[in-house]
């Protein structure tokens, strides 16, 4: 059966072809009178399994309960539906997406470059960018730079980058080994804390040192006040 779109319709009213006429298929799922089978597996608002029942007795079901019938499984033999309420359900789940995307953290990658013959003060220096990359949640793409005849000491970077990973072996794990990339040797270091954690221990960190701050300064209004 087609109907005058040129979508391919079956009974029960449902349509194919949507995506290819210009418009987006819907993910809602079909509720109440828009569930056009004759019947379906009926879930109670509480999980409970209420059994294969006529669509006429579960759309009854849900008008006596003040709720919506909803279809969880269209694709199931017959059609799997719940009783809920269906605006509720749908207020709390946008709500939930909100909350994740809110909490979510994007890890970035940060760089450090190294010479092989660096020296042991530039090296602590760099060491010290590394960590505080690492306790941010970050992941640190490490390069050693080879130039002239370095080219023909690889090993003297290898060890450089060896000698990196286990100085920070408590905050990081090599996520990608030592590899020569042209005048380069790449490695990549990832962070044992995922970036989420280290701002929240970051914020958990600064409200104990707001709360710390206070403390001395009502102690010292405190002792300041006059004697009664």
């Amino acid at each position: 059966m087609r109907d005058v779109r040129g979508f391919s319709c079956f009974p029960h009213g449902r349509c194919t072809g949507g995506s290819h006429f210009g418009g987006p298929i819907s993910t809602e799922p079909r509720i109440n009178d828009r569930i056009r089978v004759p019947e379906v597996r009926l879930v109670g608002p509480n999980g409970e399994q209420v059994g294969i029942v006529s669509i006429g007795d579960a759309l009854k079901l849900a008008q006596e309960s003040d709720l919506d019938l909803v279809e969880v499984a269209a694709t199931a033999r017959p059609p799997v539906c719940k009783l809920m309420d269906y605006g509720k359900f749908k207020y709390e789940s946008a709500m939930k997406a909100r909350e994740a995307r809110r909490n979510q953290a994007h890890t970035i990658i940060k760089e450090i470059k190294l010479r092989p013959k660096i020296d042991p003060h530039d090296y602590e220096t760099k060491k010290g960018h590394v960590v505080r990359f690492l306790k941010a949640g970050d992941k640190v793409k490490v390069t050693i730079m080879f130039r002239g005849r370095e080219q023909s000491r690889p090993e003297l970077g290898f060890r450089l980058l060896q000698r990196l990973a286990e100085d920070v072996t408590e905050l990081g794990f090599v996520e990608s080994q030592p590899k020569q990339d042209g005048r380069n040797m790449i490695m990549v270091i990832g962070p044992h804390k995922k970036k989420a954690e280290a701002k929240a221990e970051k914020a958990a960190a600064k409200a104990q040192h707001a709360d710390g701050q206070t403390e001395p300064l009502a102690e010292h209004e405190e002792s300041a006040a006059p004697p009664e």
